[in-house]
This record gives structure tokens, sequence and C-alpha cells, in this order.
């Protein structure tokens, strides 16, 4: 596996006075994933966790949805033209009979944000290509409970303790008891990686659990939560417009803001218990 940070150096000014001085910064390398030795898509992402990584983004492409449908995944040995393995490249196999997209086409999968179709195109295509059902998902959570996330995905942070540049995803019960917590300097990668684990641990659908994102909420990271049957998506930033399109057409749950005991609660508010309801402008 590639390294996680690298160290380089640097000169810190401060008052007109400058210091030199060693930093530690978060890695960005490419990973390209490949389905059946094709070449699927290359994402930009910190190593470590990469088996979950692909996993999770197979899911987010609805692809696969259970454990049992991935044969292999494995790095590509032979990477470069000298024949040292990058640990940049892995191939996914899937089992016997698991249909496969078609390759031919350049990552136009409708769960791209940045596929070029429009707002109600992208709706609908989630609605079709959903395998579980977020709508029919009974889990409440206290705003107490949520107001300790943030602080627990925090603590979880290993990596942004030494560099102060990965976005983080984590996966917690109505209890607050964190199940994952992955980093990666991309929001996306971090929320793969995530229900990239859950998937190869077998746990899939996702129901009675919630989401934080460290970022904003984006179309695409409430798409990921939709096809993986997350009922409650929180972000401590804002989401996007077609974020609460897409969660209120779906019945996700989707807080933004979360921090402290202040939150917005963007759609399906019925989640969230112990709530004066007149406390709440929806």
């Amino acid at each position: 596996m590639g390294r996680v940070t690298s160290r380089v150096r640097v000169r810190t000014v401060s008052a007109g006075v400058g210091t030199a001085r060693v930093d530690t910064l978060a890695v960005e390398e490419p990973l390209e994933i490949r389905l059946g030795g094709t070449a699927l898509a290359v994402t930009m992402r910190t190593p470590g966790d990469d088996f979950d990584l692909a996993a999770g983004f197979l899911v987010g492409e609805g692809v696969i949805t259970r454990a049992d449908q991935v044969r292999t995944i494995r790095y590509c040995a032979g990477a470069t033209d000298g024949g040292a393995n990058t640990y940049n490249v892995l191939d996914v196999a899937l089992a016997p009979g698991v249909p496969v997209p078609d390759l031919t086409l350049r990552r136009n999968f409708y769960t791209s944000s940045s596929c070029g179709v429009c707002g109600k195109a992208s709706l609908e295509a989630v609605r079709i290509a959903a395998s579980f059902d977020p709508a029919a998902d009974p889990t409440t959570v206290s705003p107490t409970v949520l107001a300790t996330l943030p602080g627990a995905l925090r603590t979880a942070q290993r990596v942004f303790d030494r560099t102060g540049g990965l976005h983080a995803a984590g996966l917690f019960t109505p209890a607050g008891e964190l199940l994952c917590a992955r980093e990666d300097i991309g929001r996306h990668n971090a929320v793969d990686k995530v229900i990239g684990w859950a998937l190869r641990e077998d746990r899939l659908p996702l129901a009675g659990t919630i989401l934080l994102v460290s970022g904003r909420a984006s179309f695409e990271l409430a798409q990921k939560a939709i096809l993986a049957g997350i009922p409650i998506l929180a972000a401590v930033s804002a989401p996007s417009s077609l974020a609460v399109d897409l969660a209120t057409d779906a019945n996700l749950t989707l807080i933004g803001f979360l921090r402290g005991e202040s939150m917005n609660v963007y759609a399906a508010p019925h989640r969230l218990d112990e709530i004066d309801d007149q406390s709440v402008n929806l």
C-alpha cells in the first residue's frame, strides 16, 4: 500500500519572521479501478482502504449490492513499464452471473454528479437504480445524539491530526456508536470507503444507521447514501440544492450545519425525535 502522509520543508512566516520547518501533508495519488481487467474509472485519493474504496464505488454506481457479488479485488502487479507495483491500480472481478456494465461508456454512469444530466433526470435515475428503500426505514435519532457525532468522528481522524487536510465519513448507530470511520482527501472517496467496508462485511443495506460527513452534502453523497440503504445523512456544512431535492424525493433524512446542538433539517424531519415542533422552522 502507498504512503498516507508526506513530509516537506516549508517556511512559516509570522509577524515578519520566517522559520524553516518540516510539515506533514496528506498524500494524493490516482487510483485506477478496473473491472474484469478493463479500466472503469480513475479517482484521486489518499492511499489506504483501497479495496473498500473500490467496493463502495461499485455500490454507488449500482453495479453491486452484496458481498457475494464480488469474486476478488486485487492490486495489479506490473503496473509500471518497469514491472513495479505502484499500488495505484486495482482490478475487481465480479462473481459469475453478475451483470457487467457497458464499459464502452466513458463514465456515463447515472451516479456521476458531473455527467451532465438535468436534475429531474438524475433523481429519476437514482430512483430506478436503487435496490434499497430508505423511505421504509423507521429509524429515529435524537438531536442530543446527533450533537455528539462530529466530535466522535473528529476523534477517529488520526491522519487529519497530522495533516489537517483530509475529509472524513463515519457510520453511526442511532445510539451514537461509531461503526466505521474513513479518511480521504476526497469526501466522496471517504464515503465510498465506509460503504465498501459495509459491503465487504456483508452489512448492506445499511438500515438503522447514520452517515456523517465532515464537509458539505452534495447530490453525489446523498445518492451514495440512498443506494446503500442509509436512512439519515448528516453533514457539518451545507447541502446542495439538488441534494435536498434528492433527499426529499427518496425520503432520506438530510441534516446540514450539524454543529453542537444546532442543526438544519432539510428533508424527512420525522426521523428526529424529542423535538418541540415550534422550535424547528421547516
